[in-house]
């Protein structure tokens, strides 16, 4: 018999648990802060080359 991996099990385990809807508003908020993070970044990265550049 094959070994369940890990990732099937709590997916499996997140789909008997929460109702979809739930589901679909967790992913969508870890995105919305994943964006946030990852613009956040980008931005501090911008502004750091330009101010190395001015030297």
């Amino acid at each position: 018999m094959k070994q369940f991996n890990s990732i099937w099990v709590f997916a499996l385990a997140l789909m008997v648990t929460l109702s979809s809807c739930e589901v679909i508003g967790g992913i969508f908020k870890a995105g919305f802060w994943t964006a946030i993070i990852l613009v956040v970044i980008v931005v501090v990265l911008i502004l750091w080359l330009v101010n190395r550049s001015r030297k």
